[in-house]
């Protein structure tokens, strides 16, 4: 959506919102709106939730950003906002069953190495694996972005079936071998010269990774049903 539709969306709710208001949550980070190669915003129904949250808490518990900010970043790890009085608006967890955000977005999280354990649910032996297997790896300041969170996360969920991250370095093989292919696709855009040359490449890349992840995917479910038939 649009600027302008998410304002129509949430006006018969929030009569004082604005657009400048909208603008204004983006700037604090409470928000996160993709861009067109043009630079126009995209909202995702995601965007437009959090927005509705945020007003919401604001209007009826007078909470400051500061705290919001605190509640949304919660929810980005997967948990629950904590409960309020009177209740507030639903605001889906972020990180859905499948390590999928749920609004199509990269999750953007800063976590330490115990909270991404804490978080992930699994034990620190775990993590200790995953790491010498160059399946998570933490950032130079020390800290675990989101795509540590949601490996490690489905990491645990396949130990219990006995899959080890040992077991799990050809999937890495794999998503490498396919990153290459992607990186080849857009390095061209990169080198053009027209001023949204970048944005063009980036938009590209989300492109057509999804398409071989899409691919990835349905081709290992048909190889599985093929052995079960």
């Amino acid at each position: 959506m649009s600027i302008g539709e998410v304002l129509a969306e949430l006006r018969p709710e929030f009569p004082d919102v604005t657009i400048s208001k909208i603008r204004f949550l983006e700037d604090q980070g409470l928000i996160e709106p993709d861009r067109t190669p043009s630079g126009y915003r995209k909202f995702s129904s995601g965007d437009v939730a959090r927005l509705r949250y945020v007003l919401a808490v604001q209007r009826d518990h007078y909470l400051p950003l500061r705290v919001i900010r605190d509640h949304l970043e919660a929810v980005d790890r997967g948990d629950d906002p904590p409960s309020l009085p009177g209740g507030v608006p639903r605001l889906a967890r972020l990180v859905a069953e499948d390590g999928e955000r749920t609004d199509g977005a990269r999750v953007d999280v800063r976590l330490t190495r115990s909270e991404l354990v804490e978080s992930a649910d699994i034990a620190d032996a775990l993590l200790d694996e995953l790491e010498s297997f160059g399946l998570v790896s933490a950032r130079p300041a020390g800290v675990y972005d989101g795509d540590a969170l949601l490996v490690a996360r489905t990491a645990g969920e396949l130990a219990r079936f006995g899959i080890e991250p040992r077991h799990l370095r050809t999937i890495r093989t794999a998503a490498d071998r396919e990153a290459a292919l992607v990186e080849q696709v857009v390095a061209p855009l990169r080198h053009q010269r027209a001023g949204q040359s970048g944005a063009k490449a980036d938009e590209v890349g989300r492109e057509v990774a999804s398409l071989c992840v899409r691919l990835h995917a349905t081709l290992v479910r048909a190889a599985v049903e093929r052995q079960g038939s």
